[in-house]
This record gives structure tokens, C-alpha cells and sequence, in this order.
């Protein structure tokens, strides 16, 4: 994450979730046969509300069409009830960096990890280039994600080339994970967003199904997700530490789904009026 996290926008009605389900059934084990596409996946609507809750019980009463939760600590059970309120679910998942409290930490091997995320003194970075490490371990958790019932994913870390990760990463290095990311997302019928990467947008908007921000507007940075706006994608803003009146007349007019939020995203949040 960033100290970003973030804020929230408001309720817009809850139907708008209903006009952005597409998902083509899949075999039983949620992926699509090797080698093939999924042919469908839920394409989100530019505009559409959401709840971003990664710490503490999720609170499935709040009025959003869009639920953005932890893969590992939301239950599938958690997801239906959502579900079942005509609410889409998106899986949280860290992917360039390891996050030493998963259960699959171990999976990582030693010469694969880099430094400490700077602000997450439990997460190290991820050598993206090793493919042949993440890939595995990247698909294992988007078919866990998919056998819990979500909808899509949002994978963060996905701009280590931009930070000291201990690793010489280039924009090419990420370019090449993220692509791959979108692809194995797809493969499963799970709708897959880019968090943060602003440099990448124009290369990456036609495979990313939206995209999760946090701080944009604290930084000045909003105008560069314009296109996932002009291509009907939503934007997932958030911002932590300004009030809703410095942003929330910019970001609507800017179309974007914007909420203020805890940084360490509990359910409490404030929505844009």
C-alpha cells in the first residue's frame, strides 16, 4: 500500500452493480482450460461506488456496490452474503512484495526477496523478474480467490520499479508482471485492477479491468487516470489525509469513485457528499 489507502465516495445506488455483472461460467476448479482465455469477466462501469475494508470483521451493511477486502482473512461465506446484497467483491492481494504473515510466505525463495517495503516493516520486495517464482505463487492465490466467489482482484505493489527494492528493476521488468497479471486474472474470469503505477496507465488501461488509487489528489496526480475515465474503467480513489471538501468536487467532476479512509482501512469511512 501506500500511506495511501483510502477515503471513500459515497453511496451511489446499489444498482449500478447489477449493469456490470458479465462472468461466463467456468469448469468447477474456477480457471479455464490451460492455454485458453476466459471468454467473459465482470467489467466494472466507470462510476460505480465501492468500500475498500482490509482490517477488522467487514461490515457487509455498508451502502456500496463495490466491496474491496482482504483474500486471505474474508471468508467465502463473507463473499455470498455480499453477494446476495447485490454487492461485486474484489480481492485484496500483495503480490510485488511478501508479506511474512501469509501462509505462503515460504513459497518465496530467499534470494527472491528484497529489501523491506519502506512503512511495512512485515512486507519485503518481490524480484518481479523471477516469473518463474511469482507465476506460481500468483495463480495459486487467484484460484483461491476464485473458489471463494470473488469477482476480481486487486494485486498491489504493482510499481516496484519505482522504488528501492533491492533489485534492479526496470519499467519493462514491470510492465512484462503486470501484463501477467491481467493475463492469469482473465484466464480465471476475474476482473483485475492496476493500483498506483500512474507512469504505466497508457500502456496498461486496454488489460485492466479499473484501477485502485490512493492519495492522487493529495499529490496532484489525478489527471494521469484520465484514461481509465474515457474508457468507461472506474478509478477506486482513496484518499487519508485530506478532508472530503480538498477533493471530492474535483474527483466527481473527474468521474472517479472516491472515498476517505483510516489508512489502515477498517470499515469506517466518509463519502464524498
Amino acid at each position: 500500500m501506500k500511506i495511501f489507502l483510502a477515503g471513500w465516495l459515497g453511496a451511489a445506488a446499489l444498482t449500478a452493480v447489477a449493469c456490470s455483472a458479465n462472468v461466463t461460467a467456468l469448469p468447477s476448479n474456477g480457471q479455464a482450460p490451460a492455454g485458453q482465455q476466459a471468454r467473459s469477466w465482470w467489467r466494472p462501469k466507470a462510476g460505480v461506488s465501492w468500500q475498500w475494508q482490509l482490517s477488522g470483521k467487514v461490515d457487509t451493511s455498508v451502502r456500496a456496490a463495490v466491496y474491496d477486502v482482504d483474500l486471505f482473512e474474508t471468508s467465502a461465506k463473507t463473499v455470498a452474503t455480499l453477494h446476495r446484497a447485490g454487492r461485486k467483491v474484489i480481492c485484496y492481494t500483495a503480490i510485488g512484495s511478501a508479506e511474512t504473515w501469509r501462509p505462503d510466505f515460504k513459497r518465496f525463495p530467499k534470494d527472491a526477496l528484497g529489501k523491506k517495503v519502506q512503512g511495512w516493516e512485515d512486507e519485503r520486495w518481490v524480484d518481479i523478474r523471477r516469473l518463474d517464482v511469482v507465476r506460481p505463487i500468483w495463480t495459486a492465490r487467484l484460484d483461491q480467490c476464485r473458489k471463494k466467489g470473488f469477482d476480481g482482484v486487486e494485486p498491489d505493489w504493482m510499481d516496484g520499479y519505482k522504488h528501492d527494492t533491492g533489485f534492479p528493476l526496470t519499467a519493462a521488468h514491470q510492465l512484462a508482471f503486470n501484463r501477467m497479471l491481467a493475463e492469469e486474472a482473465h484466464k480465471r474470469g476475474l476482473a483485475v485492477g492496476l493500483k498506483n503505477d500512474l507512469d504505466q496507465i497508457p500502456q496498461l488501461v486496454g488489460v485492466m479491468d479499473f484501477a485502485v488509487n490512493e492519495q492522487c489528489a493529495q499529490y496532484g496526480e489525478c489527471d494521469a487516470l484520465k484514461p481509465f475515465i474515457k474508457a468507461g474503467k472506474p478509478v477506486f480513489h482513496a484518499e487519508y489525509e485530506l478532508p472530503l471538501k480538498k477533493f471530492c468536487a474535483r474527483t466527481k467532476r473527474l468521474g472517479f469513485s472516491s472515498i476517505r479512509k483510516a489508512v489502515d482501512l477498517p470499515a469506517a469511512r466518509q463519502a464524498c457528499p
